[in-house]
């Protein structure tokens, strides 16, 4: 079976854009019999930037309850939090001491945040971040990750770790490869159609997110920015706004893009946007639904967890042995 790994961070209220860039694609992923999933709650790549203690354990309960929400089946699937299984920084440290410090100076994710942050306030975890990426990719012989166009440079440092590990010790690890969904779409921002949709995003109105109520989502669609002029066209340089707008509606629809500029040619953008509305809301009610049923259920969630954890460290740990008996450690 082909091993599939994904992660995401407890980090902020989960929103359409994390639904449809990537837990939507996961979904259809997990029904192919011929593949084993792993999705990991990344709450150790989370404390790299500081989170209150209590939200973040909070947090990591309702991503659980998000990915169950949305159709992640632990039948299927194995989930499991990161920081319960002690493999992840254990073989963390072993493949920092086979990462050519260049390597990591190069990272733009990691030239960007301390950027931001400024170089006395940044952290060595930042620093250290794609190596952890790349246990929690090792770990479980990998073959596919999927992830987004920002996410690729960490997917290639990757491979380059797992093949100088290979060539410095013995080929133990599996050279993992990126798989990009074509189909999916980078959501950006209802405010700022030129900024990627985010979870650390201030202004409440720029994004939806999957527990938001329906008169929450008719509203924030209702004051979503626009371009000028009054054509409904996809056209990401000159109507940046409506065209986010026409990938979300096609997202959720299941209708073609141009399908939907054919239908609303001539027609206002105030019923186009209620139009969206209905949509969103048809889509995202039986998500926030389930999810508040299982966020009341904290008991299951805890114990579908803790046995995610036990499956995953079954698999991850044959791996460490793999590890200690190339590289020389323990008697």
């Amino acid at each position: 079976m082909k091993a599939i790994f994904s992660g995401i961070q407890p980090s902020g209220d989960l929103h359409i854009g994390n639904y449809i860039g990537a837990i939507q694609q996961w979904v259809s992923l997990q029904n192919q019999e011929s593949h084993r999933f792993i999705f990991s709650i990344v709450d150790l790549h989370a404390i790299t930037v500081y989170q209150d203690p209590e939200i973040l354990s909070k947090r990591t309960l309702e991503v659980t309850a998000i990915y169950l929400a949305s159709g992640i089946d632990p039948k299927k699937s194995i989930i499991f939090v990161q920081s319960d299984n002690p493999d992840h920084t254990y073989c963390a440290w072993v493949l920092n001491c086979v990462t050519n410090f260049g390597w990591l100076t190069r990272m733009t994710q990691f030239k960007d945040k301390s950027l931001k942050q400024g170089r006395a306030n940044t952290s060595a975890g930042l620093f250290n971040y794609p190596v952890l990426m790349a246990a929690d990719i090792l770990l479980y012989d990998t073959d596919l990750v999927p992830v987004g166009e920002d996410q690729i440079q960490h997917v290639e440092l990757t491979r380059d770790i797992a093949k100088k590990f290979n060539q410095v010790y013995k080929p133990i690890f599996k050279v993992p490869e990126a798989l990009i969904d074509k189909k999916s779409a980078r959501i950006m921002s209802l405010q700022n159609p030129l900024s990627k949709m985010s979870k650390s995003e201030v202004d409440p109105k720029a994004k939806i997110n999957l527990t938001d109520s329906d008169s929450e989502i008719v509203e924030k669609i209702r004051k979503a920015v626009t371009d000028s002029g009054n054509e409904i066209i996809y056209d990401p340089k000159a109507k940046p706004a409506i065209s986010n707008l026409l990938v979300i509606f096609s997202k959720f629809s299941g209708r073609s893009i141009s399908d939907l500029q054919d239908y609303y040619k001539g027609k206002k953008y105030s019923e186009f946007k209620e139009d969206l509305a209905e949509v969103v809301v048809e889509n995202i009610r039986p998500i926030r639904e389930r999810y508040f049923e299982l966020i009341d259920n904290k008991d299951y969630l805890i114990d579908l967890l803790k046995k995610g954890a036990e499956k995953a460290f079954e698999i991850s740990h044959k791996k460490v042995l793999e590890i200690n008996s190339a590289v020389g450690l323990g008697i």
